[in-house]
């Protein structure tokens, strides 16, 4: 009972799982064979589709090539009318040259088609420079023997013009007859490049999306415009019938045939978008999250991508072995080397072989991390690629990536070398206008120097007369008191010789040391004795002018570390001014030059040379320092100038004031103060100077 009660409900139940495996595979197959035609559908209409844009893209560039054709030949027309004179004529030409870029050149011929006159597109170099065009003359010929014959524009078959560096361009000319009263007085011939016209006239929508060419009968291209290069696919070939000319136009599209993968996927999305539409809405929220994230991204690598690349100044990076991974292009312009020259090289090539050996071993003190490398850089020298060798400051720091893991040195290289010479050029500069102004300053004194040395020369002359008169009653004397006596004036008369010949010598010597003095170091001097050694050239100026000099100096004396040479150069030039300053306006009792030393701070001592003339008038005092001015006519406008310069190499700084009147004489001015400072001396070196002075003593 029981295997029959359970037996016939069994036995059907093999027929319906049959039935819905059947029902199962038949609406797979359905579904699968739907899906093919779905898919053989779309990619037939996308590829008909396809082809019909190719077709229209054809027609339309074929309209705009005929339409500017057409506009090209009524403005040349335009320029046969009344037969212009020829200077209106190239001004025509030249405008109709400039708002056709497809036109390349305009040639006016007689009658027996001779260049008359020719204007050449301004957009593009004259195309008849490598080859004449007497000898390219045939073409042009023919088209106009056909237009002579046909009493209309005919055009030239194409042909090649080459061009500097190579190049080329497919041109083709146009004929057009000139005529007067019915007959032909001339022509006008026009030459149009081929690949110009596909650029500038067809629509840009076509060019985008379309490789455009001019081929002829067997295949050959011409000239091409728009993409790099069709995929040969969809293309449509378009003839542009022309008077005496055919061209075919060949449209070849940028897009290839329908791939079978996307319009599956896009067929498999459609079927499934009901099902699958919650988990599209979350994809959705996250491919939008994901492609900014991704644009953002993108944007900023372009943006420092283009940063590095416009950067004068070089960028390298190194891993920890101490091999080269990345330059931009400003580190490959410095060095002359490129890219693929240097990536992966752990010994540079721009590094010179004399110091290999010493940057090796700083690389690799580097690359353990022992010694930092200092904040404000170091100078190095690189080698370029033709063997020059050139200054570069150099300032690197670790690489640290994403995770903060050192994984490298990140360097920047400046070419300082243009510096260098600069500084060299200005400090070759500075010594000639140093060299320049002593020796006008030299100039100037010597009729100072003739007078002072007058005196000590005829004081000599006097006593050596004296003592020969004296050596005359020697020999007459009877007594020998006398002759004491006699020899006693001679003893004083050559004793006044000799302090008079000392006298000219420390003039003659005080001028020699200052034109002769070339050292420029710097050295610990007492300010005393910085202004002793240019006295004796003050004195003389100040003699001839009835000028006293003063000295206000503290006690004790500082010292200043300078260049000896350049501020006894200042302080001559400043003393002299005033000076000269106090010549004409001040009275003779008033005529004081004071030199007054201060130590203002212990860094700093301040230098003032006062004098009692009329001060700096308020529209000289706005060019007083400016090079080459001076308001005096002998003068050379350099003293100011370079006394400035000096002090300010020392760090110092030089100014003036107009001092006020004194009260007893309102209406004068109270003279000028010009002040600079210049660095004390440490205490150490001081020290060390008298250690040294009393060690020589």
């Amino acid at each position: 009972m029981y295997n029959s009660t359970l037996s016939p409900p069994s036995v059907p139940a093999r027929p319906r799982r049959w039935r819905r495996a059947l029902l199962w595979g038949a609406l797979v197959g359905l579904l699968l064979v739907a899906q093919s035609l779905l898919v053989w559908l779309t990619l037939d209409y996308e590829n008909n589709r396809a082809q019909e844009q190719v077709d229209a893209a054809a027609a339309s560039a074929i309209g705009d090539l005929r339409h500017a054709l057409s506009g090209d030949l009524q403005d040349l027309q335009a320029l046969t009318w009344n037969n212009p004179p020829i200077l209106q004529w190239r001004a025509d030409a030249g405008e109709l040259l400039r708002a056709r870029r497809e036109l390349l050149r305009v040639e006016r011929r007689d009658t027996s088609f001779r260049v008359e006159s020719a204007v050449n597109s301004p957009y593009q170099t004259a195309i008849f420079t490598q080859i004449p065009r007497d000898r390219m003359d045939f073409e042009a010929q023919l088209a106009c023997a056909n237009a002579q014959r046909q009493a209309g524009p005919s055009y030239s078959r194409s042909y090649f013009v080459p061009l500097p560096g190579g190049m080329g361009l497919e041109v083709v000319d146009v004929c057009l007859p000139a005529q007067a009263a019915g007959e032909i007085t001339g022509y006008l011939v026009g030459t149009f490049s081929l690949t110009q016209l596909l650029h500038d006239v067809v629509a840009a929508d076509v060019t985008r999306n379309h490789e455009l060419s001019f081929v002829e009968g067997d295949g050959t291209r011409l000239a091409r415009a728009g993409l790099p290069r069709g995929t040969g696919v969809f293309r449509s070939d378009r003839v542009l019938d022309l008077p005496g000319l055919t061209l075919q136009l060949r449209v070849d599209s940028g897009k290839g045939r329908a791939r079978l993968i996307p319009n599956l996927t896009i067929a498999l999305v459609l079927s499934l978008t009901l099902a699958l539409g919650a988990v599209v809405v979350l994809l959705a929220r996250d491919v939008r999250r994901r492609a900014e994230a991704e644009a953002a991204l993108a944007e900023a690598l372009a943006v420092r991508k283009a940063m590095e690349d416009s950067l004068i100044t070089g960028l390298r990076a190194r891993d920890l072995q101490g091999r080269i991974t990345y330059v931009n292009p400003a580190f490959c312009n410095m060095v002359g080397f490129s890219a693929q020259e240097l990536v992966g090289q752990a010994l540079p090539p721009y590094w010179p072989p004399e110091h290999v050996q010493e940057y090796t071993a700083r690389q690799q003190v580097r690359l353990t991390g022992a010694t930092p490398p200092p904040a404000e850089g170091y100078e190095t020298v690189f080698m370029r690629k033709n063997g020059e060798r050139f200054a570069v400051m150099i300032f690197e720091a670790p690489l640290v990536d994403g995770q903060g893991h050192h994984t490298g040195w990140m360097s920047t290289a400046l070419d300082v070398s243009g510096q260098r010479r600069v500084e060299e050029i200005s400090r070759q500069q500075q010594e000639r206008l140093q060299a320049t102004a002593r020796l006008a300053t030299v100039g100037e004194m010597a009729s100072l120097l003739s007078h002072e040395l007058n005196q000590p020369l005829a004081a000599i002359a006097s006593y050596a007369t004296g003592s020969l008169n004296l050596m005359n009653d020697t020999a007459q004397a009877d007594s020998a008191e006398a002759r004491a006596e006699t020899q006693s004036l001679l003893r004083q008369a050559a004793q006044r010789i000799a302090e008079q010949a000392e006298r000219a010598g420390r003039v003659i010597k005080s001028v020699h040391d200052f034109v002769r003095r070339r050292e420029q170091a710097r050295e610990v001097v007492r300010v005393d004795d910085l202004i002793e050694s240019v006295l004796p050239l003050v004195r003389l100026q100040a003699r001839k002018s009835g000028a006293r000099i003063e000295l206000d100096l503290p006690t004790p004396l500082p010292h200043v570390e300078c260049d000896r040479t350049m501020l006894e150069q200042v302080l001559l030039n400043l003393s002299r001014n005033g000076i000269q300053a106090m010549e004409t306006t001040t009275p003779l009792p008033k005529r004081e030059l004071l030199i007054r030393v201060r130590q203002t701070h212990d860094r700093w001592v301040t230098f003032s040379v006062i004098d009692h003339g009329r001060g700096v008038a308020p529209d000289v005092a706005q060019r007083l320092f400016t090079p080459f001015f001076t308001t005096r006519a002998e003068g050379m406008g350099l003293g100011l100038s370079l006394c400035r310069t000096v002090i300010e190499q020392h760090g110092g700084v030089l100014d003036f004031q107009n001092l006020p009147a004194p009260a007893a004489s309102p209406n004068r001015a109270g003279g000028a103060e010009f002040r600079f400072t210049l660095p004390a001396a440490p205490m150490g070196q001081v020290a060390k100077k008298a250690s040294t002075a009393e060690s020589a003593s």
